[in-house]
């Protein structure tokens, strides 16, 4: 039995070695090992909480007191999703040694896992970014105009993500090739690569280090090319403007013909701008929101909800808009990014802590007395080995139980081509 979970704890190690490895995007983000799961008796249920930032505004002036309450909210991550690999081998290539395994099975396993993952992961966080640079259509880094790169790390300037190092990119290889070759001169040999060395990692430029990744987002566009439609919700946003505290997330817009524009698809309102998180002064680009949920088309019109929810005023404020309320917003809304029906690949610059990722134990059950958990840098992984005595064969599974969550999308930005 020693030599048995000595095997499997070989195996666990190694597989995480690997993993870690081929992380290029996971393992840029802020990645958690939740040890609520691992207390027997003590389980958080699927939802783990995390804390926001509190919120204030500035009191101009020495007389008098402008006391906040604390306002304190959470965000939930959902820690319900289970993947892995299942393998088997004979007694023969049980007694292989691990480096045999690793080359054989374990590596090209562990790889299939990871790009699945990942792939989901980036995605679905991708879509909840706002902000957005580039020309649909056009290649960055085309004749040496890396132009979209420098506006996305003043997004992530003006929303204050931390200047700490921990700034990333992912692009497609297609895009990267193109910059490198348009920009040679802010590239660098592989001795620039430090021991935190990560498959895809290419340079560190614009205050972000470069990956290069085939898993970053496609967007596909509408069938419609791009579009002003007409913001048509008086009474919503009075009542959004009615409380400094009271926000809108959802509007009504009109002259849409029979066209649902898609989910993750990056808009603005002509009178709504960005402004300082802190200051709250207005920019001079608009206010990019990103559509979340379409309603039902009907004479026309349909309800699109969108993030991130707009607040006019208070410690939330985080839109100027032209005429100072809600209810001066009437005008066009520039709804689509590019051609009708074009895919549009959507590379991303983020800070690590734009996104989290978190893994948990899986439970080793009473009769699995050949199961092992092991953890690194965040991951927590469970393999567990039973016989089949028919086939004289070795079954073994590896298992990740995770969830993820973009916490700070304001301090991503999306790069499209």
């Amino acid at each position: 039995m020693a030599n048995t979970l000595t095997t499997i704890d070989m195996v666990a190690r190694e597989s995480l070695r690997i993993a870690h490895e081929k992380l290029s995007f996971l393992g840029t983000i802020d990645r958690s090992y939740d040890n609520s799961y691992a207390k027997e008796g003590a389980k958080i249920g699927d939802t783990l909480r995390v804390r926001n930032p509190n919120q204030y505004t500035r009191r101009q002036g020495s007389r008098v007191m402008a006391v906040q309450d604390q306002n304190e909210t959470t965000q939930s991550v959902t820690v319900a999703t289970q993947d892995g690999v299942d393998m088997k081998w004979n007694s023969a290539e049980w007694k292989l040694s691990i480096d045999e395994y690793s080359r054989r099975y374990i590596e090209p396993a562990v790889s299939v896992l990871v790009a699945g993952i990942e792939g989901d992961v980036l995605s679905a966080v991708t879509k909840d970014v706002y902000q957005l640079t580039g020309t649909a259509g056009t290649v960055v880094g085309a004749s040496a105009d890396i132009s979209a790169i420098t506006d996305a790390r003043a997004k992530l300037n003006q929303q204050l993500a931390p200047k700490d190092g921990n700034r990333n990119v992912q692009f497609d290889s297609v895009t990267m090739g193109t910059i490198v070759n348009g920009v040679q001169g802010l590239f660098h040999d592989g001795g620039q690569v430090s021991e935190s060395f990560r498959e895809g990692f290419i340079s560190r430029n614009a205050m972000a280090d470069f990956y290069e990744n085939e898993k970053t987002y496609v967007h596909t566009n509408g069938t419609d090319s791009d579009v002003a439609w007409a913001v048509d919700d008086t009474t919503r946003l009075a009542t959004g403007d009615a409380d400094e505290n009271n926000s809108v997330n959802v509007l009504n817009f009109d002259a849409m013909g029979t066209v649902v524009p898609t989910v993750g698809t990056v808009f603005t309102i002509d009178t709504v701008y960005d402004c300082h998180p802190e200051t709250k002064a207005a920019y001079s680009h608009r206010k990019q929101l990103v559509i979340t949920s379409v309603g039902s088309i009907s004479s026309n019109q349909a309800d699109i909800t969108f993030a991130p929810a707009l607040y006019a005023a208070g410690p939330k404020q985080n839109v100027s808009i032209t005429g100072t309320t809600f209810a001066s917003i009437e005008d066009d809304a520039t709804v689509q990014h590019g051609a009708a029906s074009a895919s549009l690949q959507q590379n991303l610059m983020y800070h690590k802590d734009a996104f989290t990722f978190v893994t948990a134990d899986l439970p080793l059950y009473a009769d699995s007395d050949k199961a092992v958990r092991r953890q690194k840098d965040g991951l927590s992984l469970r393999v567990w080995q039973g016989s089949d005595i028919r086939n004289d064969e070795l079954l073994l599974r590896l298992d990740i139980l995770y969830g993820w969550k973009t916490l700070r999308p304001e301090w991503a930005c999306r790069i499209s081509n």
